[in-house]
């Protein structure tokens, strides 16, 4: 089936959402429309829109004349096998003792190592970005320095890679938790195929909502790898759910967002342990006072 995008960029974040709701009234009717800000500092959004048959072109013009903005970029995007294309792109990845792999690379798993096995047709949090493999680095480092896990969790999971880090190493049961019904499957799936069933339990919810979180609180270790923004606001939740002398692995952060999260974290009783940059990503160790 194929698919074609239209694109366009324009100034300010209202003006952007306001055309991404009236793209989604287009006919044909758009499979999906995106508005995203251009993080290079310009001020830029871009706002798009992917269609299973040739967007009509009148009705763009129309947009174009309402909006004052520049043309769309209308493209026809070539059929791909993503999963075929991932497997070739995804290599196995190495953070400290953790062995990130597809099934595809089953045969470059060392001995030596706490293998974790992600397909790739669930690629998010596969270890490749830079915010994952900062986690496992950032635990690798916690495990090196003498600290044993009693209590974890995984907060905003995803493919549950972190939570399953955690039940590898340490001896008690994880629990792994998703907004997101659909990474909650991922995630069980996930649990299912390296063996880690009743080791890292998985149930969706928001921050520590939910009653099986609440019933192993307070943490001595929980990571949380989603964004900036729900980072800060989860704060104060995570001052409540943490031991004193507790770790919070964050990341999900653009460098230039690093300060900011820590401030919202100092104000909740936490501390910088260790901060390390990965590309445009920092990943954040703090600790409860």
């Amino acid at each position: 089936m194929p698919t074609f995008t239209a694109l366009t960029t324009l100034e300010g974040k209202d003006q952007a959402e306001r055309l991404g709701e009236a793209m989604e009234n287009l006919v044909p009717e758009p499979t999906g429309v995106g508005v995203f800000e251009i993080e290079d500092g310009s001020g830029l959004w871009e706002v798009g829109a992917y269609f299973t048959e040739e967007p009509d072109v009148a009705s763009l013009a129309l947009l174009e004349a309402a909006f004052g903005i520049k043309p769309f970029a209308v493209s026809e995007l070539p059929e791909t096998d993503w999963v075929a294309h991932v497997k070739r792109e995804l290599v196995p990845v190495q953070a400290g003792r953790f062995f990130v792999y597809g099934s595809h690379d089953a045969d470059q798993v060392p001995a030596d190592c706490e293998p974790l096995l992600i397909e790739a047709a669930m690629a998010f949090g596969t270890g490749h970005h830079g915010t994952t493999l900062g986690c496992l680095k950032a635990v690798d480092r916690l495990a090196a320095e003498g600290f044993v896990g009693q209590n974890v969790a995984d907060i905003g999971c995803g493919t549950a890679v972190l939570g399953m880090a955690a039940a590898r190493i340490w001896p008690n049961p994880v629990l792994a938790s998703d907004i997101d019904e659909v990474a909650v499957d991922v995630a069980i799936a996930n649990v299912k195929a390296n063996d880690l069933d009743g080791r890292v339990i998985c149930v969706e919810a928001a921050g520590f909502a939910h009653d099986a979180l609440q019933a192993k609180t307070p943490y001595d270790l929980v990571f949380a790898n989603i964004l900036k923004a729900p980072l800060v606001g989860l704060a104060p939740e995570m001052g409540q759910n943490i031991a004193t002398q507790g770790y919070a692995i964050l990341s999900g952060i653009l460098n230039e967002q690093a300060d900011e999260v820590v401030s919202a974290y100092a104000e909740n009783g936490f501390s910088v342990h260790t901060r390390e940059e990965i590309g445009e990503w920092t990943t954040l160790t703090l600790q409860r006072g």
